[in-house]
C-alpha cells in the first residue's frame, strides 16, 4: 500500500505559477512511475504530466511547455510545475503512482486560476 499526500494548490490569477508536491511512502519510490492528472467540474480525469523511474516525462499538447514535471527519490516526492496558467487549467490536481502494476491515487488538491 502506498500512501500519497498532495499540497501546493490553490487560487492563482491568469499566467501566474503554482508548483505542487506529492510526497509518496514506500521504500522503494524511486521505481514508481508517476503521474499528475487533472479533472475539472464535469470532465473526466485526464493526464497533464508523466515521468518514469529512468526521468522520461510525458506531456499532452495543451499543457506542454508550460508544464513541468520532476521527482526527487532522496525525499520520496514528485512535483508539478505549473506556469503560465490558464483559466482552462482549473481543476482538481491528483496524483498518481503506479508500483508493481498497481496504481494509487492521492486526494487531489484544487487548483483555481482567476482571468
Amino acid at each position: 500500500q502506498v500512501q500519497l499526500v498532495e499540497s501546493g494548490g490553490g487560487l492563482v490569477q491568469a499566467g501566474g505559477s503554482l508548483r505542487l508536491s506529492c510526497t509518496a511512502s514506500g521504500s522503494t519510490f524511486s521505481s514508481y512511475f508517476l503521474a499528475w492528472y487533472r479533472q475539472a467540474s464535469g470532465e473526466q480525469r485526464e493526464l497533464v504530466a508523466s515521468i518514469t523511474r529512468s526521468g522520461d516525462t510525458g506531456y499532452p499538447d495543451s499543457v506542454q511547455g508550460r508544464f513541468t514535471i520532476s521527482r526527487d527519490n532522496t525525499k520520496n516526492t514528485v512535483y508539478l510545475q505549473m506556469n503560465s496558467l490558464k483559466s482552462e487549467d482549473t481543476a482538481v490536481y491528483y496524483c498518481y503512482v503506479r508500483n508493481w502494476g498497481i496504481g494509487y491515487w492521492g486526494q487531489g488538491t484544487q487548483v483555481t486560476v482567476s482571468s
